[in-house]
């Protein structure tokens, strides 16, 4: 049967649309080059699996995506409250993709809580399928609707989809022998059919997953099965949804290579094993589990077959004070936490620096002060991450700008610590931990080479000609001292928190050897070797927007807007934090005016003042969630015109 393609459209957002119609009645395809979609319910209803499903098939279909999972900090929270909403948002194009996206083309909302706490999120037209079974008056008035916003013309500029998915289900799963609870706990199932269908998903590999997932309960199985067949079905079916819609695979949006769709945090476990294989030496992880670093332990914990030993300890101080030990004996040591960790940490940071021992302090940054917003995102801990230790500790600090980019910052995070013996600081957030996007394979010749030379034997000879090992002389390129591996004959030298004698490595309170020492350890951070900053200028702006860590999405994405319409913007964005790269401050000489988006209140910015004596101007957010990209398009605009 052939298709008729009957009008081609451009939204005003530019998204191109074709409209197929097919002859015989068959339902009508429409073409979209982009789409986002938000799946919205309690924390209870399966969003974040439904979402994280609908990505793997999207992602194995060839679009470009990016992903933004949202959920409460409470294990549990009230059923059918506006703290309790749960929600996964996925874009998802034909083309290369920056960020999750501003606003819902498509809203899935399993309860009012769900549909009052997103509504706002919804420009006009947009989708709206909605549970009408969890709208009854109890459930509404709990949320403050005083009358049911499906018949009080309050939608009525969106496309409304009233399904009764509890219903539905329970209809589609009564040949099981399940209670109708039990039934009810697979309507997320049969919402991620419906959207399956009309978004054209491939099928094959959420059914594996299931049959996988409750391999052992064949019953659960066969019901999540139905389910999802049955929201398929629907879809094909019923005459509400009289229009699917097809995105093409991204075939140009991606170089050559085999791809996965991978979390921040997947990425960055996977970085820190291959970095260990890379560098030949065993993998150690002291941990404390803390939101949202968790998953990092969870990963390494699973591949001890790569030489990764993980310790989950009583607490920060002991996960850390493990790390550190396992650095002395000659592991690549990391330590995962977030802001308040870094915190408890901190002690020991500044044993690391003294006794320069490669050391990788992984912090998931969060919304805070104290616990603040355990599962929302922010980037606020970078002074903490500069300065946060008594005394003059610096440690390099790193940050990756993407979820599959953390693979790479932590290949780079290990080659400055074991190449300086230093702790590094590398510093992601809530929003790449949880956020996913395809990720390039790695050919194996592409990756560094981490190995090092552990000391083997005596490195000073004394004035009487006698040879001894000095545990504080230096590689005069790196200002490194020698890693001697515990046990090694004739390499016996103290560690510990006192300072040391410049090259002898003994106790010193001489106040000049001090001053040495700190401003040697203060030398070896500035020389090290990092790339120069790029930047992105095709028309010779005047304007530089400076970015860093997970701000890359949005900003990137503003300043194509802006490109778009004619505006000329410069981009940089910062990887290494400490030290700079040494051509940062030529970069910000040659602009008149440069602009740092922050989700803090300017810590980047007052770095670059400091420094540079630059007039930097911040653009501020600390609200627990990205920038959106329109909104600092609209900021960017106005810093250029002022």
């Amino acid at each position: 049967m052939t298709s008729q393609v009957s009008r081609t459209t451009e939204q005003a957002d530019g998204t191109v649309v074709g409209e197929q119609r097919r002859p015989g009645g068959v339902k009508a395809v429409r073409r979209l080059d982009r789409v986002i979609i938000r799946f919205a319910g309690d924390s209870g209803d399966g969003m974040q699996l439904t979402g994280d499903r609908f990505t793997s098939e999207t992602a194995s279909f060839g679009n470009d995506l990016s992903t933004l999972p949202n959920f409460p900090a409470e294990i549990r929270a009230p059923a059918g409250t506006l703290p309790g909403v749960s929600s996964f948002q996925l874009h998802f194009a034909d083309h290369d993709i920056l960020t999750p996206g501003d606003a819902p083309n498509v809203l899935v909302a399993m309860n009012p809580a769900a549909l009052k706490a997103n509504i706002g999120d919804l420009p006009r037209g947009a989708e709206i399928i909605v549970n009408t079974d969890e709208f009854t008056k109890r459930a509404m008035q709990k949320v403050g609707y005083d009358a049911s916003p499906l018949e009080d013309g309050s939608l009525d500029g969106y496309s409304l989809h009233p399904v009764p998915l509890t219903t539905l289900t329970v209809e589609a799963l009564k040949e099981f022998d399940l209670t109708r609870k039990e039934a009810e706990r697979s309507k997320n199932m049969f919402a991620l059919g419906l959207l399956s269908w009309m978004y054209h998903r491939p099928t094959e590999g959420t059914e594996r997953f299931l049959k996988q997932k409750f391999a052992r309960n064949p019953e659960v199985m066969n019901a999540n099965l139905a389910a999802f067949r049955a929201g398929w079905n629907f879809g094909e079916t019923t005459e509400d949804f009289a229009v699917s819609y097809e995105i093409a695979p991204a075939t140009t949006a991606f170089p050559v290579g085999t791809y996965r769709n991978i979390s921040g945090n997947l990425a960055l476990a996977y970085g820190l094993v291959t970095a260990s294989r890379q560098a030949d030496l065993p993998l150690f992880l002291g941990s404390y589990p803390i939101t949202p670093a968790s998953d990092i332990l969870h990963e390494l914990s699973k591949h001890k077959n790569f030489g990764v030993r993980t310790f989950q300890a009583e607490d920060e101080i002991a996960g850390i004070g493990a790390a550190l030990g396992a650095a002395f004996g000659g592991s690549l040591a990391v330590t995962t936490t977030s802001g308040p960790g870094v915190a408890l940490k901190a002690e020991t940071v500044g044993l690391a620096v003294s006794l320069e021992l490669p050391l990788l302090v992984v912090d998931i940054q969060r919304g805070g002060p104290s616990t603040g917003l355990p599962t929302k995102t922010e980037q606020a801990d970078l002074l903490q991450a500069m300065y946060g230790r008594n005394g003059e500790a610096p440690v390099p600090v790193i940050a990756p700008r993407t979820p599959a980019d953390c693979f790479d910052a932590a290949l780079e995070a290990a080659r400055i610590a074991l190449t300086y013996r230093t702790p590094v600081m590398l510093l992601s957030d809530g929003y790449l931990a949880n956020g996913s996007e395809p990720w390039r394979i790695p050919e194996l010749e592409e990756l560094p080479d981490l190995r090092v030379q552990f000391a083997q034997g005596p490195n000073h000879t004394l004035d009487d000609g006698t040879e001894v090992f000095w545990p504080y002389k230096r590689d005069p390129g790196t200002l490194a001292r020698p890693w001697a591996i515990p046990g090694t004959p004739g390499l016996e030298h103290r560690i510990g928190g006192i300072e040391k004698q410049d090259g002898t490595g003994n106790i010193s309170y001489d106040p000049a050897n001090h001053d040495f020492m700190v401003r040697t350890r203060q030398a070896k951070i500035d020389g090290i070797d990092v790339p120069d900053i790029e930047v992105d200028d095709p028309d010779g702006a005047r304007t530089l927007v400076l970015g860093w860590g997970s701000t890359y999405g949005p900003i990137t994405a503003a300043v194509r807007r802006l490109r778009r319409a004619g505006e000329p913007i410069a981009q940089a964005h910062l990887r290494h934090l400490n030290p700079f790269p040494r051509n940062l401050g030529a970069v910000l000489g040659r602009y008149d005016k440069v602009v740092i988006p922050e989700m803090n209140l300017g810590q980047l910015a007052t770095l670059i003042r400091a420094k540079y004596l630059v007039d930097a101007h911040s653009y501020n957010q600390v609200n627990g969630m990205p920038f959106k990209a329109e909104q600092l398009a609209e900021a960017l605009k106005e810093a250029i015109h002022d």
